[in-house]
């Protein structure tokens, strides 16, 4: 009887060494990523986001005409196919977009910084684009070529000129 009682006690030993092993061992949950802002395929035209916080958003194929970004943040955001004719985003943050194949025609781009955005197939005709920074940023050559015939500027943020980024002669 003795050996059977030794038996028991040391199980329930075994099991509360466990179960305190395992509530000291125990990792905080660490608290949920906001979500990330889907606007896919929709109509955003002469919409205020001016100074709002956008990180990491999705605007696939949105029609962004004369929308405002000014002063947004748009870390990370996802532009692909997007329309931004005449649309203001001064000052707004894009570095890390994916903006291919993005319309920035008319667009005011002032000191926006573009630093490791992803911009092929995209087009700037028209656009205002003085301070803005493109450090690293993958752009169309030819695209490159037209705007080095305009940039000027220094970005207030990152303190770089926009004739530097673009890697203008």
């Amino acid at each position: 009887m003795k050996s059977v009682s030794r038996i028991f006690l040391s199980l329930i030993l075994s099991l509360v060494l466990a179960f305190g092993w395992v509530l000291l061992s125990a990792t905080p949950a660490l608290a949920l990523p906001k979500l990330n802002i889907n606007y896919t395929n929709i109509d955003l035209s002469d919409r205020d986001f001016s100074n709002s916080d956008l990180a990491g958003g999705t605007f696939v194929a949105a029609e962004m005409r004369g929308t405002n970004f000014q002063g947004a943040d748009l870390t990370n955001a996802i532009l692909t196919k997007g329309v931004l004719l005449n649309a203001n985003l001064s000052g707004a943050n894009l570095s890390g977009s994916l903006a291919d194949r993005v319309t920035f025609d008319g667009a005011n781009l002032t000191n926006v910084n573009f630093t490791e955005a992803i911009m092929t197939r995209t087009r700037f005709f028209d656009a205002a684009i003085s301070g803005a920074d493109f450090t690293d940023a993958i752009i169309d050559a030819y695209q490159v070529k037209i705007m080095c015939e305009t940039a000027d500027g220094v970005n207030p943020v990152t303190g770089v000129s926009t004739r530097e980024s673009l890697g203008c002669p």
